[in-house]
């Protein structure tokens, strides 16, 4: 390879040189990451001290709770936990033995499989929602000013807004 094709190689190397991080940028996603990983293990670690519940299953009993019908496609259900179908199928089927949820055929089609609450998996999330939303408020909410967390839900909403289309079915802002 010639002088000339290995500057040719270095300037095409100069042109994807990405748009690095200014420090203060960095130190806000460093924070962003390690903040939401303690945040949601403190909060599963809470779940599951007091009420022997996962926060991903705490999750499941949510979004049947919030679904028509309190029931979801299984296949639905992965898909808004952004779960793999077979990991979210490995935790329903705990979640049937403890009487939490049960399992059966669509109605519509007879094809797919459908999630459903039970009376006793209602009880259970009534029960553990006391938990979690005391969390949310110990380790998140009640932690800044009200206009730090309103800053804090628009940047969300940034984010996810120009990321949702890839996912559409990941959608659980009711307000969209």
């Amino acid at each position: 390879m010639g002088e000339e094709e290995h500057e040719a190689t270095r300037e095409a190397w100069r042109r994807r040189e990405p748009r690095w991080l200014e420090t203060d940028q960095q130190r806000a996603w460093r924070a962003l990451v390690l903040g939401t990983t303690l945040l949601f293990d403190r909060l599963d670690d809470d779940l599951r001290q007091q009420h022997g519940l996962s926060l991903v299953e705490y999750e499941i009993l949510v979004r049947l709770s919030e679904a028509e019908g309190r029931a979801l496609r299984m296949a639905r259900l992965a898909d808004s936990l952004a779960h793999s179908r077979s990991r979210v199928t490995h935790t329903v089927k705990r979640m049937e033995a403890e009487g939490l949820v049960e399992r059966c055929g669509s109605k519509d089609d007879g094809r797919g499989v459908v999630c459903q609450l039970t009376e006793r998996g209602d009880l259970m999330l009534r029960n553990v929602a006391p938990t979690h939303v005391n969390g949310v408020r110990d380790y998140l909410v009640d932690l800044v000013g009200p206009e730090d967390f309103t800053t804090l839900g628009a940047v969300m909403n940034a984010v996810s807004d120009r990321l949702i289309s890839d996912h559409p079915e990941r959608e659980m802002r009711d307000e969209r």
